[in-house]
């Protein structure tokens, strides 16, 4: 049984949401998303709070009421406050800047390697060890942070690489002589 689809969504105010058949779409300041939801669970909306029931009691309506609900809420964040997520870059000559509309990234191959930021992320480097992404779409800021990690994620000995900033790299020691 589902805990957290029993919670409304509390819409702050200052975003806009809409729900015409499955469809839900949430306007803010940081812009507008859409989410398609499916036929197993209903959507309603009453007096600032978004509820989400599942529509039978079939195991995949079930599933379906917790995650809707979630991606709902991870809207109506997104488009009020938005997400950001920290990368820092360890490592000697390892560095990032943000040129135009791609990244630069030195990671000790003998090219520099440069991320076209897509639409709808901001990429900021405050110091050339750390990036911030951010964006309205959880989704999508999760996955470019995830895509610039993959080109050197960090390695197990001496940590160098690139690591979100709340993970924590579990080391092995060296040889022994």
């Amino acid at each position: 049984m589902s805990r957290v689809g029993k919670n409304p969504v509390e819409v702050p105010s200052g975003v806009e949401v809409a729900i015409t058949g499955g469809l839900v779409s949430a306007k803010g300041k940081l812009g507008t998303l859409d989410f398609e939801a499916t036929d197993d669970v209903v959507i309603s909306q009453e007096d600032g709070k978004i509820w989400v029931k599942p529509a039978n009691d079939g195991k995949r309506a079930r599933a379906m009421w917790g995650t809707v609900r979630s991606r709902i809420q991870n809207m109506v964040i997104g488009v009020s406050e938005g997400f950001t997520r920290n990368l820092e870059i360890n490592g000697v000559g390892y560095r990032a800047a943000v040129q135009g509309q791609s990244l630069n990234l030195q990671l000790g191959f003998s090219h520099d390697v440069a991320y076209p930021i897509p639409e709808g992320i901001t990429i900021k480097c405050e110091k050339p060890t750390s990036i911030a992404v951010s964006g309205a779409d959880k989704q999508k800021v999760g996955q470019v942070a995830s895509e610039i990690r993959s080109y050197r994620p960090p390695e197990p000995y001496k940590g160098k690489g690139v690591k979100y900033a709340e993970e924590v790299i579990l080391r092995k020691e060296g040889k022994k002589k």
